[in-house]
C-alpha cells in the first residue's frame, strides 16, 4: 500500500450543526479525500477534484472547510496540519490533472 499524500488523525469533523467524531481522521490517497471515524469507519469520501475546501471567515486557523459530495464539513486540526491538508488537496488535484 502506497503511503497517503496526506494523514492527519486526530481531527474534529463536524457536519452543522453537529460533531461527528473529535478524533477523527483525514486522508488524501490514490486521488481520493477520505474522512474517517475514530475507528477507521468511512464518514465520507471523493475523488479530490470533486472536493472544494478551503478556509471560511469563520473558521479559526485551525479548521478548514470542506465540500465533499455535496456536504459540508468544518475539520478543526492542528493549524500547521490545515494549512498542509489545503496543500496537499491542492497537490493531489494537479497530480490528477497531469496523468
Amino acid at each position: 500500500m502506497a503511503k497517503p499524500e496526506f494523514s492527519a488523525r486526530g481531527v474534529r469533523i463536524e457536519r452543522w450543526p453537529r460533531s461527528l467524531t473529535r478524533a477523527g481522521e483525514v486522508r488524501i490517497e490514490d486521488g481520493r479525500l477520505a474522512l474517517l471515524t475514530s475507528y477507521g469507519r468511512e464518514i465520507d469520501s471523493a475523488p479530490v477534484k470533486a472536493v472544494r475546501a478551503g478556509r471560511s471567515w469563520f473558521a479559526g486557523p485551525d479548521a478548514a472547510v470542506a465540500t465533499v459530495n455535496g456536504t459540508r464539513y468544518r475539520l478543526t486540526m492542528e493549524p500547521a496540519r490545515s494549512g498542509g491538508f489545503l496543500e496537499a488537496l491542492r497537490r493531489a488535484a494537479d497530480d490528477v490533472d497531469q496523468d
